[in-house]
């Protein structure tokens, strides 16, 4: 029987659930979203329920990891079906914090990273991005205190990041990976999915044929820049705009050479229309 979880929107209304939910010593996960939430949320809401007996999920726009030219004001928010879907996975808590409450007046501290956050991938593209998700993610982790966070492989290079964040700053939080779930057709579940129009959308799974393809000619193989070709030349027919189209290491993300360097990850954004897609799979 499903439940409506907890909703809490202040500081001190989240330390007095929290002192609530984990009074018996319980483990806790968090699942850090920005709402609009689809299948894709779900799987980490419940592999966060095979870690922990409590389960905090964060929704959350973030302003800070948003350019000027992106879409903060247009980025779907669907809080009532979202309540809907947690309540029916028996979620905890949700912390649903206004833009006040995570940068009240004269807030000046950032997180900055190095490593995986500066390998020419979606720090190329788009500068602004990591220092607004490890700030963000960084007071969600003070704020709510898991023992475990979840994230989704699909934000492959954002994975990383805030792994090597958690690690770094000795924050006491296991971050997990959960596989991307995808439609029938291979597209990855994402919020901005729903910007496609219908002929995008049929085009879209491209993206996956592509970086699958790809990994099928590395393992066979084929070398990389010749790989590359051939999944470039589908999403060329497709009608995609290719930000990035790059095989790298799959645990730095550091740039290689052939299969001897280690393991190997595709990975790609590109733009079908005004809607940016990423995606990634392992070699």
């Amino acid at each position: 029987m499903s439940r409506t979880p907890l909703i809490v929107r202040t500081i001190p209304a989240l330390r007095r659930a929290l002192h609530g939910i984990t009074k018996n010593n319980d483990t806790t996960a968090l699942v850090p979203t920005m709402g609009a939430l689809h299948e894709g949320h779900l799987s980490l809401v419940r592999l966060a329920k095979r870690r922990a007996p409590k389960v905090i999920v964060s929704i959350f726009v973030n302003p800070a990891q948003f350019a000027p030219s992106e879409d903060f004001d247009s980025y779907p928010r669907t809080w009532k079906a979202d309540i809907a879907r947690l309540a029916a996975e028996n979620v905890d808590l949700v912390w649903h914090p206004d833009v006040k409450t995570m940068y009240p007046d004269g807030f000046a501290t950032t997180i900055l990273t190095e490593g995986p956050a500066n390998v020419g991938l979606e720090d190329r593209f788009r500068p602004h991005f990591f220092r607004g998700v490890t700030t963000v993610v960084g007071k969600l982790f003070t704020q709510c205190r898991p023992n475990f966070a979840i994230f989704g492989e699909k934000d492959f290079q954002q994975l990383r990041v805030i792994t090597q964040m958690a690690r770094d700053l000795d924050l006491g939080v296991k971050v997990v990976g959960s596989r991307t779930v995808r439609d029938r057709d291979g597209l990855a579940m994402s919020s901005r999915n729903v910007y496609l129009s219908p002929e995008e959308r049929r085009a879209a799974p491209e993206l996956y044929r592509a970086i699958k393809e790809t990994a099928r000619r590395l393992r066979e193989g084929e070398p990389i820049e010749a790989a590359l070709a051939g999944g470039a030349e589908i999403l060329k027919i497709a009608g995609f705009t290719v930000d990035y189209f790059e095989v790298r290491h799959g645990e730095t993300l550091a740039p290689i050479a052939s299969l001897k360097d280690g393991p190997m990850r595709v990975l790609v954004a590109a733009k079908i229309g005004e809607t940016r897609l990423i995606d990634n799979l392992a070699v």
